[in-house]
């Protein structure tokens, strides 16, 4: 076999890297309007007086009551023109990795432009939703569509590699995070971390951010958690309230698949009435709470690091953890597209922070174990669970503490949850499935 020339190799190689970034540029420029309305839903957020003060206003109860409209409208499109959009878009995206003969109904442009839309109406609405469905799924879709359209494009790529890279760029594309983009592609989607894709990961979840910082994604989303514990006090606190949160997350992810065993058959039978009954509840959980209950979350951790003060105390605080369990639950359950990483990384927050308070210590630390934890014990991902803390509250100091949160995160929620809820939700939408009995037993 004849060697390829020094300048043939280059030539090789400069395709191949531009190949590669033009990959990336594209899923972070079809990831800019899903960054875009997440910014929309805060801003709609700051009306509600449990984040901007003041009392109730006439627009503040408006947006309470446009649950009650939204829902059913998305229900009865998912169970009729629209049911190719119905789901969180990750389960979709891991399916066509595995069965190539479906990739072109579940990845093709239709359904990828009705599930962002849903999404979009949704979280308007201030559905307690995370957007990592909707943008891995456009990651994986963009990849698809050209593959077709340019059939050269990554040819020494295998087809599912190339679609593994994109869905975690989309991921890197939505949060400006390249390194937990790539992360997630070979701990979730390929299950292994190998050189064959590590590298043009890299290089395309790079470039996916860039986008994503272009269109004004801040490098750490949340603000940095101010942070002056010694790091033997820090693993000392990450031991309770890593298995604590752990165990809460993997019980979040627990009620969430036995929510949607029981409700994807009902609602597609019956969308208006179950629309108006879960809408309802929506607009009651954002009544109660003051607007607390709403939205992916992400305002309020922005809410807990800025403030010096807690939110919600003694039985308040209790039942605000109720509610944030509660409130994604609800439209998750119901097949509304969304993704569970903002809620579940949420609920940690709120719980770390009160729980570390009622001993005496600095609610900021308990903040950033307990989100690592509890997602952690959500996705069974405890590597991207910590990069994700670190890139939306980056200190770099609590690196230990949230290594060590996140490992007895993941140990403690699969006590509860055998299948990692991706994949349990993907096995779900399988005819005859008992996966939401099997998961959790």
């Amino acid at each position: 076999m004849v060697r390829p020339s020094p300048r043939a190799q280059i030539q090789h190689l400069g395709r191949h890297l531009i190949d590669l970034g033009f990959l990336g540029l594209m899923v972070g420029a079809a990831c800019w309007p899903l960054n875009l309305v997440d910014r929309w839903q805060d801003r709609l957020l700051e009306r509600m007086p449990g984040f901007g003060g003041g009392a109730w206003s006439a627009a503040s109860l408006a947006l309470v009551l446009v649950p009650l409209v939204v829902m059913p409208l998305l229900l009865v499109l998912q169970a009729g023109p629209w049911k190719d959009g119905r789901g969180s878009g990750i389960p979709q995206t891991m399916e066509s990795l595995h069965d190539p003969e479906r990739r072109e109904l579940l990845l093709a442009a239709t359904p990828t432009w009705r599930r962002s839309l849903l999404w979009t109406v949704a979280s308007l609405a201030l559905f307690s939703l995370g957007r990592e469905g909707p943008v891995v799924q456009v990651g994986a879709s963009v990849a698809h569509a050209l593959r077709r359209r340019f059939p050269a494009l990554l040819r020494g790529l295998v087809p599912g590699g190339v679609l593994a890279i994109a869905a975690g760029a989309g991921l890197a594309g939505g949060f400006n995070s390249p390194l937990m983009g790539v992360v997630f592609m070979a701990e979730e989607l390929t299950g292994r971390f190998q050189s064959a894709l590590i590298w043009p990961g890299l290089m395309v979840c790079a470039t996916a951010a860039l986008m994503s910082h272009w269109g004004g994604e801040p490098l750490y989303g949340l603000g940095v958690v101010a942070n002056a514990t010694p790091e033997t006090e820090l693993l000392l606190w990450a031991v309770p309230i890593g298995l604590s949160a752990g165990l809460l997350g993997g019980a979040f992810a627990s009620l969430l698949l036995a929510t949607a065993r029981q409700l994807r058959v009902r609602v597609l039978r019956h969308p208006w009435l179950w629309g108006l009954g879960l809408g309802l509840l929506l607009s009651l959980m954002l009544l109660v709470s003051g607007g607390l209950s709403g939205g992916d979350g992400e305002r309020l951790m922005t809410l807990l690091i800025d403030d010096q003060k807690p939110i919600a105390t003694g039985w308040r605080w209790l039942g605000l953890l109720v509610l944030r369990i509660v409130a994604p639950i609800i439209p998750l359950a119901a097949g509304v597209p969304g993704g569970l990483i903002d809620p579940a990384f949420t609920l940690g927050a709120v719980f770390g922070s009160g729980v570390i308070e009622w001993f005496g210590g600095d609610p900021h630390v308990g903040l950033a174990l307990g989100m690592v934890a509890a997602l952690a014990g959500a996705t069974q991902l405890p590597v991207m669970s910590m990069l994700f803390a670190l890139h939306m509250a980056g200190d770099q100091q609590l690196l230990a503490g949230l290594l060590l949160a996140g490992a007895l995160g993941a140990y403690a929620g699969r006590m509860l949850l055998k299948l990692p809820v991706y994949h349990a939700l993907a096995a779900l939408d399988q005819p005859n499935s008992n996966a939401g009995s099997e998961a959790t037993s």
